[in-house]
C-alpha cells in the first residue's frame, strides 16, 4: 500500500514539475510552433524524401531567400503607401468640423443625437492630442508588441531554417522514443499534419496578398483617399473567423462616411464582391481544412493574444488548424475503421445464419421474415458506409486540394 501511494505522489510530483517546466519555457515553445509553421509552408521543390543531400540544403536555402526577398518587397511597398494614407487621414481628423452623412440622416434631430452621443471629427483629435501621456502609453505598448512580434518571427525563422534541414534526423529521434508498432501510425500523421498545415498557410497568405491587391487597387479606382489602409485592414480582418466579414466592412464604411455616403455605400459593396469571390472562387482552389471549426479558432485567437499579444494571435490559428487535423486523423477516421469492422463482422455473421436457416427442413417463418428484413436493411446501409477500412497510405499523403 505504502508502495503505491509512493508511485502515485512521485507520478503527481513529476506532472507538476513537468507542467512548471513548460509553463516557465512557454515563449519557447510558442517559438517552437512557429517555426515548425514556417518550416511546412516552406516545403522543398525536391520530392526525395532525404533531406541531407547538398541539392536539397541548396533548394531550401533558395526558397527561404526567395520567400524574405519577395515579402520584405511587399512590406516596403506596402508599407509606404501605408503611411502616407495614416498622414491624410490624421489630416482629415484634425480640420473636418462635422460628419457626411446620407441626406436622410441629415435632420436637426439627428444631428443633435449624433453630436450628443459622437464628437466631431476634430474633437475626437483634439481629445486625443490633449492627453499625451494616454497617447505615449498606448504608442509605447504597440511599439513593445511590434517589436517582440519581429523579434519572435526572426527567431522563429532561424529555427525553421535548422528544421527544414535537420528534419529527417529530428523525426528519426522522437520517433525511436515510441514503441515499435506505433512508430508508422506516428510517423504518417506527423506528416500529414505537416503537409496539411503548410498548405493551409500557403493558402491564407495568398489569400491575403490577393484580397491587399484587389481590394486596394479597387478602392483606388471607386476614388477612396485611404485605398491602401482600408486593403491592409479588410486582409487581416478577413482572418478572424466568425467575425472577419463584418470587421472587414465596418472601415471601409466609416472612413467612407467622411467623404460622402455613397463612397462608403461603394466601398462596403465592392468589398463585400471580393470576400465573396475568395470564399467561393479562390478558397477551394487552395486549401480548405476538412470540418473546419472556426468557433474554436476564435476561441484559441482570444486565449492566445490575451497570453501573448501578436505573436500569440498569430500562432493561434495554426494551433487550431493542427487541433483539427489531429482530430480527424485520431478521431474521426478511428470512428470510420471500427464501424467499418462491425458492419462487415454482421454481414460474415449474416452469411452464417442464412447457411443455417437454408439447413434447416422447414424454417420457421419469422425466421425466415426476420432474415429477409435484415438483408434489406443491410442493403440500405451499404451505399451509405465505406466498403472497407480507409487504408493507411505508407508514403507522405497529398493534402486535399494542395496546389501545385
Amino acid at each position: 500500500m505504502t508502495k503505491r501511494i509512493l508511485v502515485i505522489a512521485t507520478a503527481i510530483m513529476t506532472t507538476m514539475l513537468a507542467l512548471v517546466a513548460l509553463w516557465q519555457f512557454r515563449i519557447v515553445l510558442v517559438y517552437l510552433l512557429l517555426s515548425l509553421v514556417i518550416a511546412a509552408t516552406f516545403r522543398p521543390i525536391s520530392k526525395s524524401e532525404s533531406r541531407d543531400d547538398l541539392r536539397t540544403r541548396i533548394l531550401l536555402v533558395l526558397q527561404y531567400v526567395v520567400g524574405v526577398i519577395v515579402v520584405g518587397l511587399l512590406i516596403f511597398i506596402v508599407g509606404r503607401f501605408l503611411v502616407n494614407d495614416f498622414q491624410q487621414l490624421t489630416q482629415k481628423l484634425s480640420s473636418d468640423s462635422t460628419w457626411a452623412l446620407p441626406s436622410w440622416l441629415q435632420s436637426p434631430s439627428m444631428q443633435q443625437a449624433l453630436a450628443r452621443w459622437l464628437p466631431t471629427p476634430d474633437n475626437l483629435f483634439k481629445g486625443i492630442a490633449s492627453q499625451p501621456s494616454v497617447a505615449l502609453s498606448t504608442i509605447l505598448g504597440l511599439t513593445e508588441n511590434i517589436g517582440s512580434l519581429i523579434s519572435g518571427l526572426v527567431i522563429s525563422f532561424f529555427l525553421s531554417v535548422y528544421w527544414s534541414i535537420n528534419q529527417n534526423h529530428f523525426e528519426r529521434l522522437w520517433l525511436s522514443l515510441l514503441p515499435a508498432d506505433k512508430r508508422k501510425r506516428a510517423r504518417y500523421v506527423w506528416r500529414t499534419v505537416e503537409a496539411e498545415l503548410g498548405a493551409y498557410t500557403r493558402s491564407e497568405i495568398i489569400q491575403s496578398i490577393l484580397a491587399i491587391i484587389l481590394l486596394g487597387v479597387g478602392y483606388r479606382l471607386i476614388g477612396s483617399p485611404y485605398p491602401t489602409l482600408l486593403a491592409v485592414t479588410g486582409a487581416i480582418a478577413w482572418l478572424i473567423p466568425v467575425v472577419g466579414g463584418v470587421l472587414a466592412l465596418i472601415l471601409p464604411l466609416v472612413l467612407g462616411l467622411l467623404t460622402s455616403p455613397q463612397l462608403a455605400l461603394l466601398s462596403v459593396l465592392y468589398t463585400i464582391v471580393i470576400l465573396v469571390i475568395l470564399q467561393i472562387s479562390v478558397e477551394p482552389r487552395l486549401f480548405r481544412i476538412q470540418q473546419d471549426n472556426p468557433l474554436l479558432t476564435f476561441i484559441i485567437i482570444m486565449a492566445m493574444a490575451d497570453a501573448y499579444g501578436l505573436l500569440g494571435v498569430i500562432v493561434a490559428v495554426p494551433i487550431s488548424v493542427i487541433i483539427q487535423i489531429l482530430w480527424r486523423l485520431l478521431v474521426n477516421d478511428r470512428i470510420v475503421t471500427e464501424t467499418v469492422v462491425q458492419v462487415s463482422d454482421l454481414k460474415e455473421r449474416q452469411a452464417q445464419l442464412q447457411a443455417e436457416i437454408e439447413n434447416m427442413p422447414e424454417p420457421p417463418p419469422l425466421v425466415v421474415s426476420s432474415m429477409e428484413r435484415l438483408t434489406g436493411l443491410l442493403e440500405k446501409a451499404e451505399p451509405i458506409l465505406p466498403s472497407e477500412p480507409p487504408a493507411e497510405p505508407h508514403a507522405l499523403p497529398r493534402p486535399h486540394n494542395l496546389p501545385g
